[in-house]
């Protein structure tokens, strides 16, 4: 019996995630507002009631779809951002983060910089949500610093925030990128590390 039942749930789960592959693959040449639902289960060969059985709707599906684009990254950023040493290692793997994720997934990276602004209101919250999660998990490391001595909590959160908005023009250009020559990736990698150069300068004399 329990075989039974562990082989449903894996079927499930297999179904599922059939679904997020198939809108993320239609979500390259159109935005999440005007993907049917059933273009995602003609996509996975199913009847369109079965699509009810793991999502509520198309945005629900957005929503599990932001959850898989940004979900993973987060002890990755953590693990990024407590680096050891000087302030240009933490940037030099930010960056190196930043480029490996894009051109290991470049089509969630796509679909999220297409929805952050987009007309699905839950997954527009969704990504926003994530977002303000980096910063604070970005912040809590940033406070431990010496650099951070004297600031408020509210100067630290916005300091978070700008290396999260930053990180994620960066792995813009990065998917911009993917179609061009090799040294374009190079010179994204430059301008990356430069734009965060400058906001870790600016935090060095915040305070002056």
């Amino acid at each position: 019996m329990s075989h039974t039942l562990g082989a449903r749930q894996a079927q499930k789960q297999k179904t599922r995630q059939a679904f997020l592959d198939a809108a993320l693959a239609l979500l390259e040449e159109q935005s999440l507002s005007s993907l049917g639902l059933r273009e995602v289960t003609r996509a996975v060969g199913v009847a369109p009631t079965a699509f009810y059985r793991h999502f509520r709707s198309i945005p629900d599906l957005g929503v599990a779809l932001v959850d898989e684009a940004l979900g993973s990254l987060h002890p990755m950023v953590r693990e990024t951002v407590s680096t050891t040493g000087d302030s240009e290692e933490r940037i030099s793997r930010a960056v190196e983060l930043i480029a490996h994720y894009v051109a290991a997934h470049p089509s969630h990276i796509r679909f999220i910089a297409r929805e952050r602004h987009g007309g699905v209101q839950p997954v527009r919250e969704a990504i926003g949500g994530q977002l303000a999660r980096f910063a604070e998990e970005v912040k809590a490391t940033l406070a431990q610093d010496p650099e951070a001595a004297g600031w408020s909590d509210d100067d630290v959160l916005m300091l978070a925030r700008l290396y999260v908005d930053q990180m994620l023009i960066s792995a813009s250009l990065f998917l911009e990128a993917l179609e061009r020559p090799a040294d374009e990736r190079d010179r994204v990698a430059r301008l990356a590390t430069r734009q965060l150069r400058l906001i870790t300068i600016g935090r060095d004399h915040w305070l002056d």
